[in-house]
């Protein structure tokens, strides 16, 4: 059992403690050429919050997608290994089934529909549902994101910090058992970022969503998850409890900030070993 798991739940209670996501060896390749992502495995406990950290293009949102089925948008493909929920393997189910499941991802940039009030936004969150708890769970929305109810003109004209909330506020609608958030932090003040990642931890503890989070903040992202990991260059090359990973100098020095002005290649730092992660 993973560190995260043990610091997520109780050690007594061994059902809720197992992996709700395991992510086996997996690679992907775009327009049947382009490798993006090799031999990545990567675990998410029941009710936990996992980060995945690294630089532009190391591979993280593509990771997500390969997560949510959104590849297939992009003619991307998990040529090998698997990608298992609740012991199921779905990485060959279609988007709309892997929501069916209890994924929602959160894209990047929010991805709203502008033209859209936040009512039929909230909506559109919950087009897979056919139960009649669609309005309570919309109220739901609303006690964490109370800005939002004041707000009755389109989405686009919401401020970026209101449609990260509605963004996230329309994954809730689905009720999703596991969200996949993409940079929430992205072009927000300091200010809104804090806001949006105290949301997310109330939403994680108060309704036991289990998160991974992909996020460029990486001190934020630390802060708000019990475990983490590190990719570059499509594979999975550090891991550890989020605490592990803020003590680590060398991810004070790329990702935190803690270097001095002279910037090395993390790649090439003799304290810095490769943890291959494919089998």
């Amino acid at each position: 059992m993973s560190e995260a798991a043990a610091k997520t739940e109780p050690a007594e209670n061994a059902e809720t403690a197992e992996n709700l996501l395991t992510v086996n060896n997996i690679e992907v390749v775009y327009d049947e050429v382009i490798l993006v992502l090799r031999g990545v495995s990567l675990d998410v406990p029941k009710g936990a919050l996992v980060t995945l950290l690294g630089a532009n293009g190391a591979g993280k949102s593509t990771t997500l997608k390969a997560i949510s089925g959104l590849l297939k948008t992009e003619d991307g493909e998990v040529t090998r290994g698997d990608v298992i929920f609740k012991g199921n393997k779905i990485n060959h189910l279609a988007p709309e089934a892997i929501v069916r499941r209890g994924i929602f991802q959160v894209m990047e940039g929010r991805r709203i529909v502008e033209d859209m009030t936040v009512i039929e936004n909230l909506r559109l969150g919950a087009y897979t549902r056919k139960d009649k708890g669609v309005k309570d769970d919309m109220e739901m929305v609303f006690t964490y994101f109370p800005r939002l109810k004041e707000r009755t003109g389109l989405a686009g004209y919401l401020s970026g910090g209101e449609q990260q909330m509605l963004a996230i506020g329309r994954a809730l609608m689905a009720r999703p058992v596991m969200m996949l958030l993409d940079e929430p932090s992205m072009g927000l003040s300091p200010l809104l970022v804090g806001e949006v990642f105290e949301i997310i931890r109330r939403l994680n503890r108060d309704l036991g969503i289990t998160m991974l989070l992909v996020e460029q903040n990486a001190r934020m992202a630390l802060k708000a998850a019990d475990y983490g990991y590190i990719m570059e260059s499509g594979k999975i090359v550090l891991d550890g409890t989020a605490q592990e990973l803020s003590d680590n100098e060398d991810v004070k020095e790329f990702y935190l900030g803690g270097g001095g002005e002279e910037r090395k290649s993390f790649k090439n730092l003799k304290s810095y070993k490769r943890r291959k992660r494919w089998i």
